[in-house]
C-alpha cells in the first residue's frame, strides 16, 4: 500500500486542527449568548417565585423576604398569637373578619388566614397608601387595646396578627396573603400555591 504524499496528510493536520479550534471558538461564542437567555435575578425577583427556609424561625419572631418587590412577612406565631387572632375574630372590632374583600389564596383558613395556624404570611405593604406597616405590641398606644398586631405610622391603621384591618383605620381592606405553599415542613414557596403550578 502506498503512503500519501506529505502535502496531503499536512493538509489534513491542518484541517483537522483548524476545525477543532472552530468548534472550541463556537461553543465559546455560544455559551455566553444561550446563558443571556436565562432569567437575570432582577427577572426572577420581578415575578419569580422565592423559596424560603423556616427552619429556625422560632415561636414568637418574623422575618422579610422580598417577592416581586415587595416585602413578604413570615411569621412563626405562638399558642397565645394564635388564640388573639381567634378571639379578635369573633369580636366586633375587624372591619372585613372573613376577609371577603381582601386579596387572598381561596385554600386558607378563614380564621387564621393561614395554611398552617402557627406559620403566617403576609406582603407588608398597606392597602390605604402602599405605606409599610411595622408590628407592635399589645401594650403600645398605637394598638389602643385591639391586642399585639401591625400598625402603620403614615396614617395609622391597624391590623390583628391574621393582618385584618380594624373598623376605623384608613386601609380599605386587609393586607394581601401572597399565594404560598409547603414544599416541605420547613420550606415555603411563595409566589405558587396549589392552584398555580
Amino acid at each position: 500500500m502506498a503512503k500519501p504524499p506529505v502535502e496531503d496528510s499536512t493538509r489534513r493536520r491542518l484541517v483537522i486542527a483548524t476545525s477543532a479550534v472552530g468548534a472550541v471558538g463556537a461553543v465559546a461564542v455560544a455559551v455566553p449568548f444561550v446563558s443571556s437567555m436565562s432569567p437575570s435575578d432582577r427577572a426572577k425577583a420581578a415575578g419569580a417565585p422565592v423559596e424560603v427556609d423556616i427552619s429556625k424561625l422560632t415561636p414568637g419572631t418574623m422575618t422579610t423576604v422580598e417577592w416581586r418587590g415587595k416585602p413578604v412577612w413570615i411569621m412563626h406565631r405562638t399558642a397565645q398569637m394564635i388564640d388573639e387572632v381567634k378571639k379578635s375574630a369573633q369580636s366586633d372590632v375587624l372591619a372585613d373578619p372573613e376577609s371577603k374583600a381582601s386579596k387572598q389564596p381561596a385554600k386558607l383558613d378563614a380564621v387564621t388566614r393561614s395554611l398552617k395556624p402557627e406559620v403566617f404570611v403576609a406582603v407588608g405593604i398597606c392597602t390605604h397608601l402602599g405605606c409599610s406597616p411595622v408590628k407592635r405590641e399589645a401594650s403600645d398606644p398605637e394598638m389602643r387595646g385591639g391586642g399585639e398586631g401591625f400598625y402603620c405610622p403614615c396614617h395609622g391603621s391597624r391590623f390583628d396578627l391574621a393582618a385584618r384591618v380594624f373598623k376605623g383605620s384608613p386601609a380599605p381592606s386587609n393586607l394581601e396573603v401572597p399565594p404560598h405553599k409547603y414544599l416541605s415542613e420547613t420550606t415555603i414557596l411563595i409566589g405558587e400555591d396549589e392552584t398555580t403550578a
